[in-house]
């Protein structure tokens, strides 16, 4: 492979490994407290989506404000998901929260078919981020290098949320035992639902992000991206925030690079995504940097 090429496919690999990265952030996050894999969260990024273009199209805000009113505004949605539908089954069999996640999930799916329409609509990229640069030869959005310097100042706002503030050293206490901290007078559903909105918050960013990379959104736009993002949390270690990170990069860097070096594999993008998943839940479970958990 030339020089050039890799160098470009490098800037693609980082800036697609930062979107997954970002979107698993909120997998782990609720995994780490509840031990549950909200499989609507990629639906959640959809949304946010959604709240961006409308805020642009229908009541014509500025970009910037439109995009902090959707984080805003999906950060809510993460903790009315929370208080309406996983509450309720918080201390039911693990099975039944599973199944709620995936009724939540085709819930905020065909409630976007319903309200949005199912046609493709073209999402804007503000011309900050539209000018293409020549390096080199490697031709490249100012929205790729931008990625990643986002994605690493929200990592590093989460990370701060979780390791310097009391919201996160009890985040910290339920991921461990539940009970005991909910006894030493911690409220553990607003810590939850405090979880979910930074959850959500992150999966925005991703999902608008995502949008201005590839123009066009539509209601059903969350599920690939979320599976691989799920597939990003397991390969990191699901539960490890910066692992979730480590292990977005890590996929979009792979599915970049195994495509750039065998075009022929062009079509199983996503099939290599998969792949990973099960090679990881056979040899390391746990994960690149993911610890066992007592039973």
């Amino acid at each position: 492979m030339e020089p050039t090429v890799f160098a470009q496919q490098l800037i693609n690999g980082i800036s697609l490994g930062s979107l997954y990265g970002l979107i698993a952030i909120g997998y782990t996050m609720v995994y780490g407290i509840l031990r549950l894999i909200n499989f609507a969260h990629g639906d959640v990024m959809m949304m946010g989506c959604f709240f961006a273009f409308y805020g642009i199209m229908m009541f014509s805000l500025p970009w910037w404000a439109s995009f902090i009113i959707a984080l805003v505004l999906t950060g809510l949605l993460g903790v009315l998901i929370d208080r309406g539908a996983y509450r309720p089954v918080r201390n039911a069999p693990r099975i039944s929260a599973l199944i709620t996640a995936i009724g939540v999930s085709f819930l905020l799916e065909n409630a976007g078919l319903v309200v949005f329409g199912g046609r493709q609509k073209a999402f804007y990229r503000p011309e900050i981020f539209s000018e293409v640069h020549t390096i080199g030869g490697v031709r490249f959005l100012e929205l790729l290098i931008w990625v990643p310097i986002i994605t690493l100042l929200i990592l590093a706002v989460i990370l701060f949320i979780i390791y310097k503030t009391k919201v996160g050293r009890a985040m910290r206490c339920i991921s461990h035992d539940m009970e005991t901290t909910r006894l030493m007078g911690v409220d553990v559903n607003r810590v939850i639902a405090i979880t979910f909105a930074v959850g959500s918050v992150a999966a925005a960013a991703g999902g608008i992000m995502w949008a201005m990379r590839y123009p066009q959104i539509n209601p059903l736009m969350g599920i690939i991206p979320g599976l691989k993002a799920f597939v990003a949390a397991v390969l990191g270690g699901i539960g490890n925030v910066a692992g979730a990170m480590i292990g977005g990069l890590l996929l979009g860097l792979a599915e970049i690079l195994l495509v750039a070096i065998r075009p022929d594999l062009s079509g199983y993008r996503d099939a290599i995504a998969f792949a990973i998943l099960i090679l990881i839940l056979i040899f390391r479970p746990t994960g690149l940097m993911g610890e066992k958990l007592p039973e």
